[in-house]
């Protein structure tokens, strides 16, 4: 008797998981959405909002008294509810790095790359296996460099960060000794990204200190003391494909590959350094994300470098994860293919436009970049930097970020940022195209009042 009430419970259970199936379902077998209905029809609500072409609306925008849905952020030197008013007299904002290029390349990707999460995703600390890191994003991003051949991933360690920021302090504090008297030497090649410095000073730790150029170091005869040089591939400022400077037993290398992708540089082969640092911001341009990850060679810094990521954040987020995982995703849909051909046209073009203007001036002059083969296109392939490396000529325009601010209403990042010259300046070329567009009308406006400017 007992038996039969018992098989009778679960023919009731499997029949009632069969009607709850069988309602999910449309007629055809599409799935019925329910409880996600409204967050997709909010999304959807909210990205149709088109701010004329000029911003954006976010789902978690400012909403203002009587308004129904989140305002529009607009675009620099545009403003108004809609942001259709331009204001040609602001300052065009070539200074900092968000990788808005990408936008477009994402909007045309809408539904591919759209992400709708539960609101129990992933309430743990870890993963299933205890771990901080997706094992399946893990398999993503070896994958990709696979396809790319940007980076060697076989019989390496990888761990994830909040951005390449995070990352590289944990490089620097895996690689530097423990209660040495003599603490490890950070350097870097001038010009360099600031951040190395600031973060080194910034945790005033008794392991690291910053000591500048590498030029200082290159013929020292000291090897007891360590030596950590930042080789920063391609490099921002200036998009050039450095290799490292110093060499010998007691130097270590940090490789920033923040912009090996095939939108800013010819991949001329894999790179194959001890510690290597990418990040979603300049592949996907999702530097809101905060996501990178390193690639590392050795156990024993591989271990350093989680205790540090573990003992700052434990871990990265899991959402953070989840969207980098969902994004690659539509990367490798094509092998890479649309995503680096829609970044590599969009930079070369912008990198054209800027040079045409800037060939005509005698009193500017950007970076040279030489052509190299790409064996991901399989051709050569020309510059389509990041950023362009401007600097002044004439002896008096002794600062460069100053002319540009009085004479063309241009704000830049000036070289003694990056421990250049102050007759240097960074643009930038990755923001949006009305920044892009301000940036290369401004710039005409000033050549075109040289005295004796050639003529295109």
């Amino acid at each position: 008797m007992i038996k039969t009430r018992s098989l009778k419970h679960v023919l009731c259970l499997v029949c009632s998981i069969i009607l709850n199936i069988f309602f999910l379902f449309k007629v055809g077998g599409e799935w019925n959405l329910s409880w996600s209905k409204t967050a997709a029809t909010e999304a959807e609500a909210v990205a149709a909002i088109p701010c004329s072409g000029h911003g954006r609306a976010y789902l978690d925008g400012l909403v203002l008294d009587g308004n129904k849905g989140p305002v529009c952020e607009c675009n620099t030197c545009y403003g108004g509810p809609d942001c259709s008013q331009f204001f040609p007299d602001c300052s065009a904002n070539a200074n900092g790095g968000d990788p808005l290029f990408l936008e477009p390349f994402w909007m045309q990707h809408a539904a591919s790359s759209a992400l709708l999460v539960a609101g129990w995703h992933r309430m743990s600390y870890s993963y299933d296996d205890q771990s901080t890191i997706s094992k399946e994003l893990e398999r993503h991003i070896r994958k990709l460099h696979d396809i790319v051949g940007n980076a060697a991933t076989e019989g390496r360690y990888v761990v994830f960060g909040a951005g390449s920021t995070q990352l590289l302090s944990a490089a620097v504090y895996a690689l530097s000794p423990d209660n040495s008297s003599s603490p490890a030497r950070v350097v870097a090649s001038i010009p360099f990204y600031p951040v190395y410095e600031m973060q080194t000073d910034f945790f005033q730790s008794v392991d690291f200190h910053f000591q500048g150029d590498t030029s200082f170091w290159k013929n020292n005869s000291d090897t007891d003391t360590e030596i950590i040089e930042f080789v920063t591939s391609p490099n921002n400022p200036d998009g050039q494909l450095n290799t490292a400077v110093l060499h010998g037993p007691n130097v270590k290398e940090i490789y920033d590959h923040a912009y090996y992708w095939p939108h800013f540089t010819a991949i001329p082969a894999p790179a194959d350094g001890d510690v290597m640092i990418f990040t979603l911001s300049k592949l996907t341009g999702h530097a809101g994300s905060r996501f990178g990850w390193a690639i590392i060679k050795d156990k024993d810094i591989y271990q350093r470098m989680l205790t540090y990521l573990t003992l700052n954040t434990l871990g990265v987020s899991k959402d953070s994860q989840l969207r980098a995982l969902k994004l690659l995703k539509v990367v490798l849909a094509t092998g890479g293919r649309e995503i680096f051909e829609f970044g590599h046209e969009t930079m070369r073009k912008r990198w054209e436009k800027l040079n045409k203007v800037i060939s005509t001036s005698k009193r500017f002059s950007l970076q040279k970049i030489t052509p190299k083969y790409c064996t991901y296109f399989q051709q050569i392939r020309g510059a389509s930097p990041a950023y362009g490396w401007l600097k002044c000529e004439n002896q008096e325009d002794k600062h460069c970020y100053a002319v540009l601010q009085a004479d063309a209403n241009i704000t830049g990042r000036q070289g003694s940022i990056f421990f250049a010259e102050d007759r240097y300046v960074r643009l930038s070329l990755i923001r949006s195209q009305d920044d892009f567009d301000l940036l290369l009308d401004k710039l005409n406006g000033v050549v075109a009042g040289e005295e004796g400017a050639r003529t295109m």
